[in-house]
């Protein structure tokens, strides 16, 4: 028999699809790509997808550039010891790593991962949510297809922050306390004890109303900048790792500058508790710490800190924003299988 006539006498296992398909060759369906429209993963992702993926990457985010977020709590610090006062970023990292060890960059860090994890998962769950229903409720407005508008994204970002430091607040005052020069705690439950028992549980919100007045604009930033460079990196609306990583990180940096002076703030008022100037000491809120900086260092002193807040906010955006997006990825398609 020959080949031909073997050929002819196969019986096709689906005669049907190859009637409808004459021309088309049989692909194993394993190793075909699987193309869908990333940007639908919004509305229809679990909101326990969003809490994972949240918490994995705000936990990854905080730990990787840690070392980089000591050092800029050192340099806001208002009036430091004479032995803290650094000329620099660098001159920072020096001097602390052979005063006081390579171990001083990691102080506090324990606060920070119990922290970022639920602080996150509801930050980004919040985000989404309050996305989609700003999205609607501007749909039904205008009657238009509003999906991309960056001014959405900035109010979604505002409403997540809001939440999400309510949370965070407390183990950031730990963790800078922590961070801190001649720190006296031992580990993090020996900090919150002694804060507690010294300040009062009001210790652990003094900075809450600037950490909003600071994080409002800086998420508003943030995610309007994120939503706008991914869109232009990935008109295609697939899942892009590198569009999302760039995106991120042009985020942070953006994010991070504009928002130093209220950081600067925000650092004096977490660490007073701690400080030997009774000025300091006595801030009460905003617009106390914001005098001590202006009248003891000028306009220079809200810039205090600049370069290690945008070093640590590139590559912890850009990790952050490639993990979460990741993680939605995987986890939306393992729950559509």
């Amino acid at each position: 028999m020959t080949a031909s006539s073997s050929k002819m006498s196969s019986p096709d296992p689906n005669p049907a699809a190859a009637k409808a398909h004459p021309n088309t060759t049989s692909i194993d369906p394993i190793f075909e790509p699987e193309e869908f429209d990333y940007e639908s993963l919004g509305h229809d992702v679990s909101i326990r997808t969003h809490l994972i993926a949240g918490s994995v990457a705000g936990i990854t985010e905080h730990t990787v550039m840690y070392p980089f977020d000591a050092v800029k709590t050192r340099l806001q610090v208002v009036n430091p010891s004479t032995a803290a006062a650094y000329s620099g970023m660098r001159n920072a990292f020096r001097v602390m790593a052979s005063q006081e060890g390579i171990r001083t960059f990691w102080r506090g860090a324990s606060s920070v991962v119990l922290g970022a994890g639920p602080a996150h998962a509801v930050h980004f769950a919040s985000y989404e949510k309050a996305k989609k229903v700003l999205v609607q409720w501007r749909r039904r407005v205008s009657g238009k297809n509003l999906e991309s508008h960056h001014l959405l994204h900035g109010l979604a970002g505002a409403v997540a922050t809001i939440t999400s430091d309510a949370l965070m607040t407390p183990f950031d005052v730990i963790k800078q306390r922590m961070q801190s020069y001649g720190s006296r705690y031992r580990n993090v439950s020996h900090a919150f004890m002694s804060i507690m028992r010294r300040e009062g549980p009001g210790a652990f919100y003094v900075s809450y109303g600037t950490t909003i007045s600071m994080s409002i604009p800086f998420q508003t930033l943030h995610f309007m900048t994120y939503e706008y460079f991914r869109e232009r990196l990935n008109p295609t609306g697939r899942y892009d790792p590198v569009s999302h990583i760039c995106s991120g990180a042009l985020a942070g940096a953006v994010a991070a500058g504009v928002t130093t002076p209220l950081d600067v703030i925000k650092t004096l008022l977490q660490t007073k508790g701690d400080s030997l100037d009774a000025e300091i000491r006595n801030a009460k809120g905003f617009r106390d710490g914001g005098g001590i900086v202006w009248r003891r260092h000028g306009l220079s002193g809200f810039t205090r800190g600049f370069g290690p807040r945008v070093m640590v906010h590139v590559p912890s955006t850009a990790v952050c924003w490639g993990l979460y997006e990741y993680f939605k990825w995987v986890l939306h398609q393992r729950e559509t299988r």
